[in-house]
């Protein structure tokens, strides 16, 4: 029919006008369409960050950018999303369906209509246009969800570090990883569950962020606790810390940023700055403190008697001979509680105690069975980097 109509307009000088502007019409009425309902989706979100989960929000999930409401539609409905965090995921998933599929489909099936009246180089800046349209709005929906989250993370973050019955002054002779521990990845697997299933493309970025964020929460609780709860920090709470952030790191892997790992290294300079320290004061009042009994920390319990002072190479080694001996077994140990992350995880990449945790999970041998895949993971040299000043 076009081709029809652009025929016959060649014959009248006044019609190839007025064609022109109907399919310059056509051509923005295309576009109005998805930034349209790309400010809905945008609306949509913003109520649901806020928690405001009106029946209105969920009409316009429903049935597109109608706005005329319906009599009564109810959040109980079977089958029917409750959970605000959820709800933002099915707006991440239409905003992607549009970016990644719809918008670049409908276009091509249709841009025959409107090409010819425009000039060769803006032929692809109207998806151009569209899907940075999305991408940017994908950007503001994603950050209020890992907002919400984030929130969540602090919490189990603070009931890990704080609240879950250790004095780092004094604390006990580490024996692996703790199942305040485990908990706290509890809370990144139920991310992992959500979003797998509501929004899988965005499962990386997503992960990569609350990743990032967990490490910078660490940082702000001791921040924030370094004259309280963890005013101290003996051999031990070291070693446990440490391991448990080798146990989270290594777990994590995939969805550990740059960012992130340098994160890592400055809470690590951080704790063994503490450590140190603690250990120093020590040796000045030895009664304060009690003996270790496990053989290493008896060498170290030793010097500090003779007045000693520990040196950071001394609880690095100790908290490598820790690693080495525990956290192999603890992955395994605990495999199950983090099975999630193991489609993920990039074994080639990965250390080789996760290699060796999650080979069986796999259903494979990973290479020859008599390989030895004891944790080699080293935190290595005392030059940690500098903590990071926020």
């Amino acid at each position: 029919m076009i081709q029809s109509l652009r025929s016959e307009a060649t014959k009248f000088e006044d019609m190839i006008g007025q064609l022109q502007e109907i399919q310059e019409s056509v051509r923005l009425a295309f576009l109005n369409c998805f930034l349209d309902f790309a400010g809905h989706l945008e609306r949509i979100g913003s109520e649901l960050a806020q928690n405001k989960s009106t029946k209105e929000s969920l009409h316009h999930l429903q049935n597109g950018y109608s706005s005329e409401p319906e009599q009564d539609i109810s959040s109980d409905l079977p089958g029917s999303i409750v959970d605000p965090h959820r709800r933002l995921l099915i707006v991440l998933s239409n905003i992607g369906y549009c970016k990644d599929e719809l918008s670049s489909e409908l276009y091509s099936k249709y841009k025959s209509i409107w090409l010819q009246s425009r000039e060769k180089d803006e032929e692809d800046s109207d998806i151009q246009d569209l899907v940075m349209s999305f991408l940017g709005l994908e950007e503001k929906v994603l950050e209020q969800y890992t907002f919400a989250k984030a929130n969540l993370i602090r919490t189990a973050a603070t009931t890990y570090l704080l609240d879950s019955g250790i004095q780092w002054g004094s604390a006990p002779a580490v024996k692996g990883v703790r199942d305040a521990a485990v908990e706290l990845l509890h809370t990144l697997v139920a991310v992992h569950a959500e979003v797998f299933a509501g929004a899988k493309p965005l499962l990386d970025k997503t992960l990569g962020i609350l990743v990032e964020g967990l490490i910078d929460t660490f940082i702000s609780l001791f921040d924030e606790n370094n004259s309280k709860d963890l005013s101290s920090l003996d051999a031990n709470g070291f070693c446990q810390l440490m391991l448990e952030l080798e146990y989270f790191e290594t777990i994590l892997n995939p969805y550990f940023t740059a960012e992130a790992s340098e994160s890592m290294k400055s809470l690590q300079g951080m704790l063994l700055e503490k450590a140190t320290e603690s250990i120093s004061e020590g040796v000045e009042t030895p009664g304060h403190h009690r003996r270790p009994t496990r053989g290493s920390e008896d060498a170290l319990a030793e010097e500090r008697q003779q007045g000693v002072s520990v040196s950071p190479d001394d609880l690095i080694a100790l908290a490598q001979q820790y690693s080495s001996e525990l956290l192999q077994a603890e992955l395994e140990r605990t495999r199950i509680n983090t099975a999630c992350f193991v489609e993920s995880l990039a074994l080639d990449n990965a250390p080789e105690s996760a290699k060796a945790a999650y080979a069986s999970f796999r259903g494979s041998s990973m290479d020859s069975p008599s390989r030895n895949y004891r944790g080699t993971q080293a935190m290595g040299s005392p030059s940690f980097a500098q903590r990071r000043r926020r």
